[in-house]
């Protein structure tokens, strides 16, 4: 790229990526909203998501320990507290083990990640040393997907309580949550990457990491349906559902 985009047409550009490389238009995900998912594979797919949730506030927590901006820093932090929550309300986190409660699942066996799928470990941390290692434009642009996510949540849960009667909006009380924090963290994030990349190089670098955080999330899907859809080949130490049909 050698000409410098104006903001419409750098979210133009994003936006298209988003919308082949987004993971809601993964097979594992298909299934998972259209009910064709066991009960295995959705306690499958809740136990390996728990480790993204649980190291988003270490991901952003390195964001903010090397950030100079006070108002970059200021903004950040909402999203520790969206996650950790505080004294008084819990936050996504929590939120999420109800849900991986209501699956039937031993919250220490969640919590202590060691039934984890290799390539859901990898992915993960890939994007936490992502956001720890390249430039500051680069760590903020990889949340960009969140402009997505209230589409991928809205089909979640809608999908989930239509075709699963051992799901109920209580154990998916997470997703209540997450549609306005999620705009709200997009359009601070893509204002930030449209004012901030004022080169050509500056501006692909924007893409790339769009890019690179859509492989992520696809990566930990097709994780997924290789142990748990076909061929159906579990990794040694990862969750073994005790029975194939739920």
């Amino acid at each position: 790229m050698s000409e410098l985009m104006t903001h419409a047409e750098l979210e133009r550009r994003l936006r298209e990526i988003g919308a082949k490389r987004y993971h809601i238009n993964h097979p594992f995900h298909r299934m998972l909203h259209t009910g064709k998912c066991s009960k295995a594979q959705v306690q499958a797919w809740a136990l390996n998501r728990y480790y993204y949730q649980a190291m988003i506030p270490l991901k952003d927590g390195s964001l903010i320990g090397r950030c100079e901006d006070q108002d970059l820093r200021r903004e950040w932090r909402k999203r520790l507290e969206d996650h950790d929550g505080d004294e008084t309300r819990p936050g996504g986190i929590e939120r999420w083990l109800k849900l991986t409660d209501g699956l039937g699942l031993d919250r220490a066996d969640v919590i202590s990640t060691r039934l984890l799928l290799p390539a859901t470990r990898f992915a993960v941390q890939a994007y936490v040393h992502y956001v720890r290692e390249r430039s500051m434009l680069e760590a903020v642009a990889s949340c960009l997907t969140e402009m997505f996510s209230p589409q991928i949540i809205t089909e979640r849960m809608s999908g989930m309580l239509a075709h699963y009667d051992y799901v109920t909006p209580e154990i998916l009380s997470y997703f209540d949550k997450r549609p306005p924090q999620a705009q709200r963290d997009a359009t601070f994030a893509l204002d930030y990457v449209k004012h901030h990349a004022r080169t050509p190089e500056q501006q692909q670098a924007v893409l790339d990491t769009l890019m690179f955080k859509c492989d992520v999330l696809w990566s930990m899907m097709d994780a997924l349906h290789y142990a748990y859809v076909t061929p159906g080949l579990i990794p040694p130490g990862a969750f073994v559902p005790r029975d194939s049909d739920g």
